[in-house]
């Protein structure tokens, strides 16, 4: 390295230094967006208020209650007395479902015709469904559960079989942890994001303040000048990287199934992209904001579009196809499957070959696009 280079570096890492917004932001953003996402966004739905409606007031109903009681999923939140208090608990958004338990229930219940009323607010798509999924395993195995007593009772010696049993296996991710799923996009989040955000700002500083016609005159090759730029917000990012995945490791308890080093080098490779981004954004702007505003607008797609958040699968098909041009999306699949399944890049080397792809192209556009004069 020639001493040219690295006084460009020097030179920028000293002006990171005297900037104590950028440190805070380096340095305490990534945690923030670690625990906020860590423990907010979560797919596991737990604890729906329940409010109870019980005209039978029956042991055989309370012994249902009880079946929704010891689950996980509800929380006996209200007990009213009317259908009208219900609806007013549940449109206030007090309870979020409600249960009927007809004046009857105990006498049809030993007919074999008894019937309950689940309640469901729609409003909220993802604790519904959870909650009608919950709703109805609670109550078959409730009504298996009475159906094996009678059978007991009776003195028949019979067994209560099944026709069809379906016995479930999750691989990989077993108590289905939402955190799991969200640790390892935070990285990738945070290596697009903040490395796009301060790489962009990094030339357009240095033309706001005036210091850009101090290295216009000095015998600094262009390159020399791109590769001291990049090589802190490099560093840094990496550093955050690390931050971020040994915190989910032992904070959030996220596995590290795979090579560690090659997690390093994925992320190394996806790394150039944000580079590329961010510094092909401070060759076409003017001004630090203009260069944020730039970054943003490649952001936003690649939040909601790579898979960070919602299944692509899920998209319809235009957004699906713009979703292939979101580097982020190659590399979250990357880094959860060797993060949580243990799995190499070699079976995944379609995404490895698309970020080389994309972070040869991208850091070429800015490369040609940089020169070192005055716009």
């Amino acid at each position: 390295m020639n001493s040219r280079l690295t006084s460009i570096i020097r030179k920028e890492f000293i002006q990171i230094w005297r900037d104590p917004r950028t440190l805070m932001i380096v340095l305490v953003i990534p945690i923030l967006q670690l625990f906020l996402l860590g423990y907010a966004a979560t797919n596991d739905v737990r604890n729906i208020p329940l409010a109870i409606y019980d005209q039978s007031n029956s042991p055989e109903s309370r012994a249902l209650l009880e079946s929704y009681r010891v689950a996980d999923y509800f929380k006996v939140a209200f007990a009213v007395d009317s259908e009208t208090e219900m609806r007013q608990i549940v449109e206030s958004g007090q309870a979020k479902a409600g249960l009927i338990i007809p004046p009857d229930y105990a006498r049809r219940l030993k007919d074999g015709t008894a019937q309950v009323a689940f309640v469901l607010d729609g409003s909220d798509p993802t604790v519904a469904s959870t909650s009608l999924s919950a709703a109805q395993l609670i109550g078959q195995r409730h009504a298996t559960n009475i159906l094996a007593e009678k059978i007991a009772r009776s003195g028949q010696g019979l067994s209560v079989r099944i026709p069809v049993e379906i016995r479930t296996t999750v691989w990989f991710n077993p108590d289905l942890v939402s955190a799991y799923f969200m640790i390892p996009g935070v990285i990738g989040m945070v290596l697009s994001s903040l490395t796009a955000m301060l790489t962009a700002t990094a030339v357009v500083r240095e033309r706001e303040r005036g210091t850009i016609e101090q290295l216009i005159v000095t015998p600094i090759r262009s390159w020399e000048l791109i590769v001291g730029k990049l090589v802190p917000y490099t560093l840094l990012s990496m550093f955050n990287m690390l931050e971020v995945l040994a915190l989910g490791h032992w904070w959030f308890g996220v596995p590290i199934q795979g090579n560690l080093a090659q997690v390093i080098v994925i992320s190394a490779l996806f790394l150039i992209s944000g580079l590329g981004i961010g510094l092909f954004a401070s060759t076409i702007a003017n001004n630090q904001q203009e260069a944020m505003l730039t970054v943003w607008m490649t952001l936003l797609p690649s939040i909601f579009l790579s898979g960070f958040f919602f299944p692509i699968s899920a998209m319809p098909a235009a957004l699906q196809a713009v979703s292939y041009a979101i580097p982020l999306r190659y590399y979250l699949v990357l880094i959860r499957a060797m993060m949580i399944k243990g799995v190499g890049p070699n079976v995944l080397w379609s995404e490895v070959v698309s970020l080389v792809i994309f972070a040869v192209v991208i850091m070429t556009a800015a490369t040609l696009r940089f020169k070192k004069r005055l716009d």
